[in-house]
């Protein structure tokens, strides 16, 4: 078993790494008077992806004094590493990274909560293959991004079926690689989330189960410590802005797809599949949010997983 870690190599790479991307992706050469938002993203933040597209965060954080930059990252684990090393300022998660960055100190607060969306993430396996349940998963190997919200899909549906998380052969791939791997049956499952579970679905993978039940499948923005501090102009006004942009999405599914295909690299029909499990809406946190976030961080201190029990709520942002 891997344990998931931020340690100082990890966390100096991913600000080497996201250092380029982020200057490609400013409007500006220059920060402006205020400083530079630096946002980082992932292909399942189709609100990001819309806000980037269509330059929301610039019209409304420009005339403040602010610029944006922007930095597509493969997951979340990566994503707030690039924060905690303090290459990015604000960042879009599902759940279970943002307490393995919480449990390795990393300075982050939770600026706000999606709602949930337990369909958009599943567990797939090859067409044709004879595993009906997760119990059939015992003695088997499945791919996984690890201490990813699919990783702690796995490990749920896992503890629902009465099956031990060592009995499995845990493989801790990035998506791509992971799809490789599940299309070749290298692996005999893969537990992953929108849009790639829907385009592995359209390439004929089979679901084994959904998050339905097992997790709450929430995604947060998060967004570190000391900018949200000096800065909470901006991080409320992107706030408001991801509402916006939400409330528009949920009405333009199909404006949505077209405007995002080309980022994503998906087809519009296959996004559609994916905004069709996704609920939408964007919250401040609120005690309840946090029950749901503190079981999954008990859940993985229980399995070894983080090295500390953590208060999740310690990172709340009170702006």
């Amino acid at each position: 078993m891997v344990t998931p870690t931020f340690s100082r190599r990890s966390l100096l790479a991913s600000a080497a790494l996201a250092a380029p991307a982020l200057l490609l992706g400013s409007r500006a050469v220059h920060a402006g008077a205020k400083g530079t938002l630096r946002v980082g993203y992932q292909k399942s933040s189709v609100t990001l992806v819309l806000a980037k597209a269509k330059g929301g965060f610039e019209a409304r954080l420009n005339p403040l004094g602010y610029d944006v930059a922007w930095a597509e990252f493969p997951s979340g684990p990566p994503l707030l590493e690039a924060l905690a090393s303090g290459a990015v300022d604000l960042g879009y998660t599902g759940e279970p990274p943002v307490i393995f960055a919480q449990a390795a100190g990393a300075p982050l607060i939770y600026a706000a909560a999606t709602d949930p969306s337990p369909r958009a993430v599943g567990i797939l396996k090859p067409a044709g293959s004879k595993l009906a349940t997760a119990k059939d998963l015992a003695g088997k190997s499945v791919a996984v991004a690890k201490g990813s919200s699919a990783h702690y899909l796995l490990v749920s549906a896992l503890a629902h079926a009465g099956v031990p998380y060592e009995a499995v052969n845990t493989i801790f791939l990035q998506p791509a690689d992971a799809r490789a791997a599940l299309a070749t049956h290298a692996v005999d499952a893969w537990s992953i989330w929108d849009p790639f579970l829907a385009g592995a679905q359209a390439a004929g993978a089979e679901l084994l189960t959904d998050g339905t039940g097992l997790m709450p499948n929430r995604a947060y923005y998060t967004a570190r410590r000391d900018f949200a501090a000096a800065h909470p102009d901006a991080l409320n006004n992107v706030i408001d802005e991801l509402n916006k942009l939400e409330a528009w999405e949920s009405q333009h599914i199909s404006d949505t797809a077209a405007a995002i295909s080309p980022s994503i690299g998906l087809p519009p029909e296959v996004l559609k599949i994916w905004f069709a499990r996704q609920k939408y809406g964007v919250h401040k946190l609120t005690p309840e949010i946090f029950a749901g976030q503190q079981q999954i961080a008990d859940t993985f201190y229980k399995l070894g997983l983080i090295p500390a029990q953590i208060d999740v709520s310690a990172d709340t942002w009170n702006a």
